[in-house]
Formats: C-alpha cells, structure tokens, sequence
C-alpha cells in the first residue's frame, strides 16, 4: 500500500534576495569603516632617536683650511723683465735671501737722470751761496766803511761848531760840516738797512734752494730704491710657498711675484653656513679635527659680510699641532656656541629649521605603528635640537627623510 510524502515548504525567492541585500549592505558599511592599511617601512632603513632631557651643547660645523697666520706678500714696484730665479717654492729663506732679479734699463736711466738733477741742484747751491756771501760782505765792508765816515764827520761837525762859538770860523763852514754829517748819518743808516735785506734775502735763496735739493734727493733715493727693488728679496724668515714667474716673463708693478710664510704659526678659516652663523662670537670654543688629531682653538674673528652663502671665521690654534698640519690643509671645525643645563632635545630629523615646526613619525609604544605628529622645534645644534612642543621624554620618532610618506597618517616598522 503506497504513503503518500509529506511535501515541503520553500521559502519565497523575494524573501531571500532581501535577505542578500541587507548582508551585502552590511559588509559595505563595515568595510568602510575600516582604516586603510598602513604602508610599511623597513626598520633598518630609517633612523630613530629617543627624545630625552638633559644638558645639550649648541654647536655649528663647517669646513675649511690651514692658514699661516703671517703671510708676506712680495709684489713688484716697478716692471720689469724676470732674468733670474735663484729659488723656488718650498725653500727654506731668511730675510736677506735672493728670490728674483729683474731687468729694466728705463729704471736705470731714469736713476741716472735723478743722480744728475740732484748733483746739479748740488753745484747751483755752493755757486749761490758763495755769491751771496760774497754780496753780504761786500755790503758790511761798505757799512763800516760809512761808519767811521760819520763818525768823523760828526766830529768835524762837533769841532767847527766849537770853534764858531769862539769866532775862529764863519756860519759857512759850520753849516757844511753839520750837513755833511748828517749826510754820512742818513747814508749809514740806509746802507745798514741795505745789509738787512742782503742777509734776509741770503737766507731766502739759499732755503729755496736747499729745498729743491732735498726735493731731488728724495727723487733720486726713490729711483735708488726702484732699481734695488728688482732684486727681489724675501724680506722675512720663512718658507717661500709661492713663486708664479718663469724666466724671461715681463711683470707689470702690483703683480704677485712671491708668497713667503711662517708655516709654524698657522690659523684655521672656516666656512660656516650664513644660517647658522648668526650666533658665533670671537672667543668662543672650537675643535679643529686635521685628520691627524683635533686639536681646541679660538675664535679669533668673524667676517663682517658673507660670501657665496657662507660666513668666513678664523679660529687661532696653539703653537703645537699635529703631524702633517700644513698650510692649505683641509680641516673640519666646530663651534661651540652655548651649553644648555636641562633641556628636551633629539637627534636633529632631516630637514628640520630652529624654531620651526614641522611633522614627525613618533613610533606608538609597545608597537610597530608610527604616527605623525606636529613638534615645535627650538634651538638647533649640529646633532641635535631642542624640543619645545609636541614630544615627550621617552619617545621614539623618525629622524630619516620622510617624504615618499607625506601622504599618510601612519606607517608600520617591521
């Protein structure tokens, strides 16, 4: 006998596509709730420092070279053909030591032509001085000459008019005499003044001439001094360190024709970034590293303008430095600007400015996460900078180049 089957109830299709549908909104919903993924940066690529407190020290790099601190330069007074060089570069020299002769017959002319003026300035002296001598005697002769004519003509005078008192002689001859005297009187007196004149007179050539001797003499020691100046000499003890003449070579005068230095006393120049300049002082600290030790010197002066984007500062050294320190020797120098007591400072991010504010991946603790974060940033060292806002003691950021993630919020350390 055959049983009939129970049938089965299904379930409507539309209940089930309405089902479908308020899953598939669900999971969208979620989905997009979700954070994107953070990218992923290999731990060893970057460069992670711990922000800490504590004492830091300000200090500024930069590079630059071994000077003497006296240099001579040796140019030419005057021009001049090279005909000698009896020493090159690197020699050993004294005050008196011959570097270079030079050559010029115009110079000795013009030498000779001095020597001559002067010689004959010289001659006209000694010929005028004798004949103006030979004026104020003649003129003092005929002075005392005049002067015992007056006098006897006043006693002649004093006689005739005794004895026209007594009646021995008439008006006439007292009359003559008395004008005769003071005649020789008047004369006497002009020839005197004459003589006066005739010495001041004296006094004023012979001063003028005098003048134009010493005029010539100097004349003639300046070409002196021309010709001896084409015997170059190194004028100090020390190394002679340049000399960029060959024979036969004219030089004009202001040319350079030597360099002699004092190797043993050398200095440091730095060129320091005109950003970071701004702070150095004369007297400050420094390290100078030669490549052959570090040896601490001073801050002697700092250029008053800049240069090419750089600031020149000279930086005294003690007598005794390292083997192989030269003049030209390129060295590396840090100043030291100030010595902060307690600050919060990190290892100095790439790209950061003092006092400016700027993004850094700080690395979220007991994670791999690192999440951007704005930071103050205040006073700036070599290796470091102080921090004034925006971390705190403990923390981990990114000090490397962050660019190829500027357009993230977080990146993973793995």
């Amino acid at each position: 006998m055959d049983i009939p089957k129970a049938k089965k109830k299904t379930r409507k299709p539309w209940v089930l596509a309405i089902a479908g549908a308020c899953a598939l909104i669900a999971v969208t919903v979620g989905l997009s709730r979700l954070k994107p993924a953070a990218p992923s940066v290999e731990r060893a690529s970057v460069w992670l420092d711990t922000v800490k407190r504590g004492p830091m020290v300000r200090q500024v790099k930069g590079a630059g070279t071994l000077v003497p601190e006296y240099i001579r330069w040796l140019t030419a007074d005057t021009a001049g053909r090279v005909e000698r060089i009896h020493v090159r570069p690197g020699a050993t020299v004294t005050a008196d030591t011959l570097l270079i002769e030079l050559a010029n017959p115009d110079v000795q002319l013009q030498a000779l032509e001095a020597e001559r003026q002067l010689a004959s300035a010289q001659a006209e002296l000694i010929r005028m001085r004798t004949e103006l001598e030979t004026m104020r005697l003649a003129q003092e002769a005929l002075v005392t000459s005049l002067t015992a004519e007056s006098a006897d003509a006043s006693r002649r005078a004093e006689a005739s008019t005794t004895l026209h008192q007594k009646e021995l002689i008439g008006d006439l001859e007292v009359k003559q005499t008395s004008e005769k005297a003071g005649e020789m009187s008047r004369r006497l007196d002009l020839e005197r003044k004459k003589l006066q004149v005739v010495a001041t007179n004296m006094k004023d050539q012979l001063a003028a001439q005098q003048g134009q001797v010493e005029r010539l003499k100097a004349v003639a020691q300046f070409r002196r001094t021309q010709v001896e100046s084409m015997k170059v000499r190194a004028g100090e003890d020390g190394v002679l360190q340049e000399l960029p003449l060959e024979l036969g070579q004219w030089v004009t005068p202001g040319v350079l024709l030597a360099k002699v230095v004092k190797p043993e006393r050398l200095k440091a120049e730095l060129r320091i970034a005109e950003t970071q300049a701004r702070d150095i002082q004369p007297g400050q600290k420094a390290l100078v590293d030669t490549r052959n030790g570090v040896v601490e010197g001073t801050v002697a002066r700092v250029a008053p303008a800049a240069s090419q984007g750089t600031v020149r500062v000279e930086v005294s050294l003690p007598a005794e430095l390292p083997r192989g320190a030269r003049p030209d020797l390129t060295v590396e120098g840090t100043v030291e600007l100030e010595r902060l007591a307690n600050v919060l400072s990190v290892g100095r991010p790439a790209g950061a400015q003092p006092n400016g504010t700027m993004s850094l991946f700080r690395l979220m603790p007991g994670s791999d996460e690192a999440i951007r974060v704005p930071v103050q940033l205040g006073r700036g060292s070599v290796n470091a900078v102080e921090v004034v806002q925006g971390l705190q003691e403990g923390d981990q950021v990114v000090l490397s180049d962050m660019a190829a993630w500027d357009a993230v919020e977080r990146v993973r350390l793995r």
